[in-house]
């Protein structure tokens, strides 16, 4: 049985749009939900980068079922780890417990607006791994003194605490940051459906824990408008995660995305209205082991017609091929 989720993109709508956007996949019947959490667009098409965190407190008061998550917050750059866990202890009291903490190593494209550099992999996932100690010793109550290579937390303490809480993801690419999420997290998150990502989770400690998947689609009645749309706003995603976490700019992805086509961009993400498709395209994540598979439809001006669709349609059609309420 794999769960269906609903991706609310900060890089694709405004504030308000993602909020009211969330309150109809909830109705529709979505299992999960998932946010971004960007400074920037990938593109400039896209048009778009709230705060996150504060759609992610008005959606919790505006729905009151379906669960939430970042995918993902970095917790060593924009923000310091004792404060990402103050804000995931909040939102955690304002959703009565239906949110989850969705961590990474980030990308140069939000990061680099503090200054400072950016460091080389293996220095990001060492950030990465004494910030979610920290934030897992101020979810456990009390005063917390740190000093560390990368950070330091001086007599700091979470006054407003849930009783559970947030559970924490971990955003894998490779073997290390795999190894770190089976090792400090209790749930897995990735982009592509490579099962030997979710082996290496399960191997160091991951087993029988959540692996969270994500697919960008491109819903539309007419499909080369579905494909041209796709093209316009995420013909970056298939670059991978070692070159999306490296550019600095939308520009930087606009060039380095020139000469990807539109017929690309529809071998790699379904277009149309085909549910078949749909199906088809999400079946590599459920084959490789995820449990959840969010879904990323392409276009904030197209949400409403998309769940519209998913309701009739696509829901049914995907708990048809595997399992779900």
């Amino acid at each position: 049985m794999a769960h269906i989720g609903y991706t609310m993109m900060t890089e694709q709508a405004g504030p308000r749009d993602l909020v009211g956007h969330l309150v109809r996949a909830e109705e529709v019947g979505f299992d999960f939900s998932v946010t971004s959490d960007h400074y920037f667009p990938w593109l400039r098409s896209q048009g778009h980068a709230p705060y996150a965190w504060s759609v992610l407190g008005a959606a919790a008061q505006a729905t009151s079922r379906i669960p939430l998550m970042t995918y993902v917050t970095c917790p060593t750059f924009r923000y310091h780890p004792a404060v990402v866990a103050q804000k995931a202890a909040t939102l955690q009291l304002l959703s009565e417990g239906r949110f989850r903490l969705g961590l990474g190593s980030g990308e140069n494209l939000n990061e680099h607006v503090v200054g400072g550099g950016w460091p080389s992999v293996d220095v990001r996932h060492e950030m990465l791994q004494e910030a979610v100690e920290i934030i897992r010793a101020l979810f456990a109550g009390g005063h917390v003194n740190h000093r560390g290579t990368h950070f330091d937390v001086e007599s700091a303490r979470l006054w407003d605490l849930p009783d559970s809480p947030p559970p924490i993801g971990i955003a894998v690419s490779g073997e290390r940051s795999a190894k770190l999420a089976g090792e400090f997290a209790d749930l897995v998150i990735a982009t592509e459906p490579k099962a030997p990502l979710l082996e290496a989770f399960g191997r160091h400690g991951g087993e029988g824990k959540p692996r969270v998947g994500q697919l960008p689609v491109s819903y539309d009645p007419d499909r080369d408008t579905a494909i041209k749309r796709a093209h316009s706003q995420f013909r970056w995603f298939g670059s991978g995660w070692k070159v999306n976490s490296e550019l600095p700019h939308p520009d930087s992805f606009d060039a380095a995305t020139q000469f990807v086509t539109p017929d690309d961009v529809a071998e790699s993400i379904p277009c149309g209205d085909d549910p078949d498709a749909f199906v088809a395209a999400v079946r590599p994540y459920v084959e490789a082991g995820f449990t959840e598979i969010a879904l990323v439809q392409i276009g904030g001006e197209t949400q409403p017609a998309f769940l519209d669709w998913s309701e009739s349609t696509l829901l049914p059609a995907l708990r048809e091929a595997f399992g779900g309420d």
